[in-house]
C-alpha cells in the first residue's frame, strides 16, 4: 500500500472555529477545492476526532485558550515517530497573540495564517499540508513494510539455522565414531552413505539459496525455444518420484492429446513444476492424492497442481510466495527446506511473462497451485518449424572436417553437423588431419587452436600452404575470444572464428552462406 482511501478519516481536515457559522463557511469553501471537512464542537472532541485519524488540524487563534485544548497538545506530543500532523492557526490580524508565540515554540509543524484572508490563501495552505501529510503516510507504509521484512528475516534466518543443524549433528556424530571408535567396514560404509545424504541435503539448501539471489539480481538467463508442456511436467513428474514414492502418493496427470507449446526455457520451466509437485507432496499426509491438469484457451496454458494436503489458511494466500514466508502450522508437516520454493516457482514463472496463484479451501482443505503461461502463437510455431527445416538443410553438399583433440568435443561437432546435411570426418590432431586432407579435401574445417604438442595456428598455416587446399573455408573455433586472438587467429589463415561451445544459429549461417 502507497497510499490510504480516498474516503479514509486519515484524508479529512478537523475543523474547529470561533462560530458553528464560521465553521460550516469553511467547510463549503473547502469542499468547493475538493477537500472533505468536518468540525468538532470543543477541543475535546478535537482531540477525540485525531485519535481516530486527520490530515490536517485548522483552528481559530481563540481555541488556543480553550480548557480542553492541553487534550490537543498532549495528542500531538505523542504522535508515533512517522507522524508530524500539520496544523493551521488563523489568527487575529495585527495581534501578537501570547498563545500564537507558545504554539509556535511547541509545534514545529504550525502554519499561521491572518484572518481576514483570500480563499485562495487558506486553500492553498490546507493543500500543502494534505501533500505533506501523505507523504507521511507513505513513509509509515514503507516503515511498516521494513519492520514485516526485518521480522520475516529473523524468522528465515531461525529456519536455516535449525535446518543447517539437523544435517551438521549427524555428520559429527559420524565423524567422531569413525575418528574415536575404528568401527568395521559394514558399520562405516553405513555412516559414510548417511554423511553423504546429509552433505546433498545442506547442498541442496545452498544451491536454493544461490538460485533465489541469481533471480533477485537478474542474474539469471533464460535459453528460450518453444518447450511441450506435456514434455515438462512429465519431466517434472520423473524428478518429484522419490518424494512421491516416499509419502506414498497417487500422481494423477490429466494430459488432453492435443499439445500445448509455450516459448520458454525447458529447465526452467521443469524446475517450476517440480517444486510444485515435491511442495505438494512434503505438504500432503501420506497415501494422498495430487492432481496435475492442463488446459488452454488458445492464448494462454493453465497448468493446475491440486493435491489433498494441509492447505492453507485463507490469510496466507497472498502472501506464500513472499520471500521469507512460511505458515508456521505447517512447517512441522514439511520435511525440511527453508521454504523459499515458491518464491522461486512465482520468480521464473513470471520471467515466462506467466503467473502463479494459490487457492486453498482452508486448513487441511488441500491446495490448489495455478501456473498460467502464454501459448506460442500459430505464427512463431510456423517460424520456428522453418528454421529447423534451414538447419537441416544447411550442411547439404558440404565436406566438413573436425579437428580437435577433445574427442567428445569433436566427435559431437561432427555428429550435430551430419544432422544439418553435412558429410563429416573427424581428426583428433594435426596429422590426423592432413592425412583426412589428402584423402578427400573439405570444403569447410573446423580447427581447435589448443591442440598439443602442434596447435590449431601451426595446421592452418599448412593447409595455407598447400595450393589443393586453397578453396577449404578454416574456421578456428576456440574458447579464447578477446581482440588479440581474433587478430592472431585471422593472420595465420583463418576465415572465420567461432568461441566454444558453437552457436547452432551461428553454425547454420556459416553453413549458408559458405556454399
Amino acid at each position: 500500500m502507497t497510499d490510504v482511501p480516498a474516503r479514509s478519516p486519515e484524508l479529512r481536515v478537523l475543523l474547529r472555529m470561533v462560530t458553528a457559522k464560521d465553521g460550516e463557511m469553511t467547510i463549503r469553501l473547502l469542499a468547493r477545492a475538493g477537500i472533505a471537512a468536518e468540525t468538532c464542537a470543543d477541543a475535546a472532541e478535537l482531540a477525540k476526532e485525531m485519535a481516530v485519524g486527520a490530515a490536517a488540524v485548522l483552528i481559530a487563534e481563540e481555541i488556543l485558550a480553550d480548557q480542553g485544548f492541553g487534550r490537543v497538545m498532549l495528542a500531538l506530543r505523542s504522535q508515533p515517530a512517522w507522524s508530524d500532523l500539520p496544523v493551521i492557526v488563523l489568527a487575529r490580524s495585527g495581534v501578537d497573540s501570547v498563545a500564537v508565540t507558545e504554539a509556535l515554540e511547541q509545534l514545529a509543524n504550525l502554519t499561521v495564517l491572518e484572518r481576514p484572508m483570500r480563499v485562495a490563501s487558506l486553500v492553498s495552505s490546507v493543500r500543502t499540508a494534505l501533500a505533506a501529510r501523505r507523504r507521511q503516510y507513505q513513509l509509515r507504509t514503507t516503515l511498516e513494510g521494513l519492520r514485516e521484512a526485518d521480522q520475516r528475516k529473523t524468522e528465515f534466518l531461525a529456519t536455516l539455522a535449525h535446518e543447517l543443524r539437523n544435517p551438521l549433528a549427524p555428520l559429527r556424530t559420524s565423524l567422531s565414531i569413525l575418528t574415536e571408535k575404528q568401527p568395521d567396514e559394514a558399520t562405516a560404509q553405513r555412516l559414510y552413505a548417511m554423511m553423504d545424504r546429509q552433505v546433498t541435503h545442506m547442498v541442496r539448501l545452498i544451491d536454493d539459496l544461490m538460485e533465489v539471489s541469481r533471480i533477485t539480481r537478474g542474474k539469471i538467463e533464460l535459453r528460450l525455444a518453444p518447450v511441450s508442456l506435456h514434455r515438462v511436467v512429465r519431466d517434472a513428474a520423473e524428478l518429484s518420484k522419490p518424494l512421491l514414492m516416499a509419502g506414498r502418493h497417487e500422481l494423477v496427470l490429466d494430459l488432453p492429446p492435443v499439445p500445448s507449446t509455450v516459448q520458454g526455457d525447458g529447465v526452467r520451466l521443469t524446475q517450476v513444476f517440480a517444486n510444485l509437485l515435491n511442495n505438494a507432496a512434503k505438504f500432503t499426509p501420506p497415501q494422498g492424492r495430487i492432481v496435475v491438469s492442463l488446459r488452454s484457451d488458445g492464448h494462454a496454458a493453465r497448468v493446475q497442481v491440486s493435491d489433498s494436503g494441509v492447505g492453507i489458511p485463507p490469510a496466507m494466500l497472498g502472501s506464500v510466495f513472499d520471500m521469507f514466508v512460511q505458515i508456521s502450522d505447517t512447517s512441522r508437516v514439511a520435511q525440511g527446506g527453508l521454504g523459499i520454493g515458491l518464491t522461486l516457482v512465482r520468480s521464473l514463472v513470471e520471467l515466462h511473462g506467466g503467473r502463479v496463484m494459490a487457492s486453498s479451501p482452508g486448513v487441511n482443505e488441500g491446495t490448489t497451485m495455478t501456473v498460467e503461461l502464454p501459448l506460442v502463437p500459430e505464427t512463431v510455431e510456423q517460424a520456428t518449424a522453418d528454421t529447423l527445416a534451414t538447419q537441416r538443410r544447411a550442411g547439404q553438399g558440404h565436406r566438413v572436417l573436425v579437428v580437435d583433440d577433445n574427442r567428445d568435443a569433436a566427435d559431437s561437432l561432427a555428429e550435430l553437423l551430419g544432422l544439418m546435411g553435412a558429410s563429416t570426418a573427424v581428426a583428433y590432431g594435426v596429422e590426423e588431419a592432413l592425412a583426412a586432407m589428402a584423402v578427400c579435401t573439405p570444403t569447410l574445417a573446423f580447427i581447435d587452436i589448443g591442440m598439443p604438442v602442434r596447435d590449431g595456428y601451426e595446421l592452418a598455416g599448412l593447409v595455407r600452404a598447400d595450393s589443393a587446399l586453397a578453396d577449404t573455408v578454416l574456421v578456428a573455433l576456440t574458447g579464447w575470444g578477446q581482440a588479440t586472438d581474433r587478430e592472431r587467429i585471422m593472420a595465420a589463415g583463418f576465415d572465420h572464428h567461432l568461441i566454444k561451445p558453437a552457436d547452432l544459429d551461428q553454425l547454420t549461417e556459416l553453413l549458408d552462406t559458405r556454399r
